[in-house]
């Protein structure tokens, strides 16, 4: 996996490099390298957090690095309605929202 461009985060980095270390030894040398889960079901999971937190914007991105690794548009459909059951309807919502790019261009 590799680390977002936004310029705004990279500003963060920038600002707080101890962040930074955080991200790319533990997060991104560790977590994300982890043989328990398959690179995929990995980003499920971090759909499902970022979903139950309603993390909008954060959403979008990982469910198009979903659909890049594999994830199917109706796995997506399944996770957003798990999603509003476990965490809330707000939170599947927020789900959904953060899908409909994504159906919007298979259709």
């Amino acid at each position: 996996m590799q680390p977002t461009n936004d310029p705004e985060f990279i500003r963060v980095y920038d600002s707080v490099p101890q962040l930074r270390r955080l991200r790319d030894q533990v997060l991104l040398g560790d977590v994300w390298k982890q043989a328990e889960l398959a690179y995929r079901d990995r980003i499920l999971v971090t759909l499902g957090v970022l979903a139950a937190g309603g993390k909008l914007e954060a959403l979008k991105a990982w469910m198009r690095r979903g659909v890049e690794a594999g994830i199917t548009l109706d796995e997506l459909r399944g996770l957003v309605v798990q999603v509003a059951f476990y965490a809330g309807w707000p939170a599947g919502l927020c789900a959904g929202r953060a899908a409909l790019e994504l159906f919007d261009e298979a259709t």
